[in-house]
């Protein structure tokens, strides 16, 4: 799936407020109502950042100066959440009219903690407390979800309180704006409620799903809360994860109105994934909310390995629904794409550059069954997670090939250094000649994805995901059509 934008976590350092306008160029012109915006690259993949407003539309792109620093004035502010991205990084910001902030970012590190500077950074630093504590907690969900419903619904609700108090405590003697307030809030209550959804598909599982409607009469006593319009938080990660979950978990009460009532639930069924369209369409009016959800869930559905006629015909069902052309027609070309990668197709024969700058087609290095996998430099717990796990099943499947390709346009040199200070195999670790084409050629719309192919580079399966739990028996499967393994009630 796509990853949708979040506020998140990057290493960010406390500098003195003042230091950072020495040597910068300043950029806008002046007005009553502004803020400033501003850092330090270290380690800069390019020359410059680019800023986004509260609706995710590209302000401007500013330049570094000599010394990798920038500083921008925003002009006419609309307070709210704009976000800067650099060299494929992302950070969210919260600004309200006079907020200067300032930070430090090492483009080499990402788990560091992120610190503020300025006017208006202890809100921003409070945000970003909240936000990592959540996503330390979401984490530990599936963990969490073996606790009694009863259990669950209290826990979450005592850790629920326990933030917001907290968060009491800190506004005291704070003059802090109204705005401010809703938005921590939000991300403390949505956090919250997008566990309470989840949870039922994390405890039942897909064979038992059906008894989501013998929950506590109470246990989804927060949607009385619920605003399914705000579009102040329309980019933001926590009211994101609740909508979504929200909409399956709607969608999942509906599902066994047109199933056996103890069939075992399918979340690829196109009744259902059309009847999670429905409930966008009918229960959000705020375009921007309404068109991202509606296009992640048709990727969701499309990307999975329907037949053609089934892909073409929820895109139409898709189409009638969305009212955002540049969607339409970014969701019509991934359809046509993902119909050349479908089960028995030959792999589109992309060029490749090595770990020694030597380029290759991708189709010329398979000589027996492989699974292409994709990382990204910017996301280091999938790239140290998903090498961890093709060296497991390197073990398990000694018969199979692993191709690595790392996806970003970044200079070469941060793709080697990760790979260098991993101990990455330099064996098999590629990056894509021209990455946007090929991501779009492959619909590489989400790093777990991997593709299974056979010796002759024909696809076996265009859309694996070796995180997911039955992965493993996919693949023996697959395999034993291929006869590389013997069926295991042969022994």
């Amino acid at each position: 799936m796509i990853e949708i934008h979040m506020l998140t976590k990057r290493f960010i350092v406390i500098i003195p407020f003042l230091f950072l306008f020495v040597g910068c160029h300043f950029k806008g012109s002046t007005t009553s109502e502004y803020a400033y915006v501003g850092g330090e690259i270290i380690n800069p993949k390019n020359k410059n950042v680019i800023l986004y407003n509260i609706e995710g539309k590209i302000v401007d792109s500013i330049a570094l100066d000599s010394s990798n620093r920038f500083i921008y004035k925003i002009d006419n502010l609309q307070p709210g959440l704009y976000s800067i991205t650099h060299g494929g990084e992302y950070q969210m910001v919260l600004l309200e009219a006079n907020d200067s902030i300032m930070f430090r970012l090492n483009t080499y590190d990402f788990d560091e903690s992120l610190v503020f500077t300025g006017h208006g950074s202890k809100k921003n630093n409070y945000l970003i407390k909240t936000y990592l504590s959540n996503e330390k907690e979401a984490k530990q969900l599936v963990k969490y979800s073996k606790m009694e419903p009863e259990e669950f619904d209290r826990f979450v609700e005592e850790r629920r309180q326990h933030q917001l108090s907290d968060f009491h405590k800190f506004l005291e003697n704070k003059n802090e704006s109204e705005f401010f307030k809703s938005i921590v809030e939000a991300n403390i209550n949505y956090s919250a409620y997008a566990d309470k959804e989840i949870y039922p598909f994390a405890y039942f599982g897909n064979n038992k799903l059906i008894h989501i409607k013998d929950l506590p009469e109470d246990f989804f006593g927060h949607r009385k809360d619920i605003d399914y319009n705000a579009t102040h938080l329309s980019r933001f990660f926590a009211y994101n994860r609740f909508l979504s979950s929200h909409i399956e978990n709607l969608a999942a009460h509906g599902y066994y109105d047109n199933n056996d009532f103890h069939s075992k639930f399918d979340r690829h069924a196109m009744n259902y994934n059309k009847l999670k369209l429905d409930l966008i369409d009918s229960i959000i009016s705020d375009e921007t909310i309404k068109n991202n959800l509606l296009k992640y869930k048709t990727i969701d559905y499309v990307s999975h390995n329907h037949t053609e006629a089934d892909a073409n015909t929820f895109l139409n069902y898709y189409i009638d629904k969305s009212s955002n052309d540049e969607d339409k027609a970014y969701m019509t070309d991934l359809v046509s794409n993902l119909k050349l990668l479908r089960r028995g197709n030959p792999l589109p024969n992309l060029a490749i550059v090595n770990y020694n700058d030597t380029e290759h087609l991708l189709n010329t290095i398979i000589v027996k069954p492989t699974i292409i996998f994709f990382w990204s430099s910017n996301s280091k717990s999938q790239y140290r997670n998903s090498h961890y796990m093709v060296n497991k099943l390197k073990t398990d499947f000694p018969q199979i090939d692993f191709i690595s390709i790392n996806v970003n346009d970044s200079d070469d040199k941060f793709w080697k250094q990760i790979i260098n200070n991993y101990n990455f195999p330099t064996v098999n670790e590629f990056k894509f000649k021209n990455s946007k084409q090929a991501r779009k050629t492959l619909a590489v719309n989400y790093l777990n994805k991997a593709i299974i192919v056979d010796e002759d580079s024909v696809i076996l399966h265009p859309n694996a995901n070796i995180f997911n739990s039955e992965f493993k028996v996919t693949l023996e499967e697959l395999l034993q059509k291929k006869h590389l393994i013997a069926r295991q009630d042969a022994f």
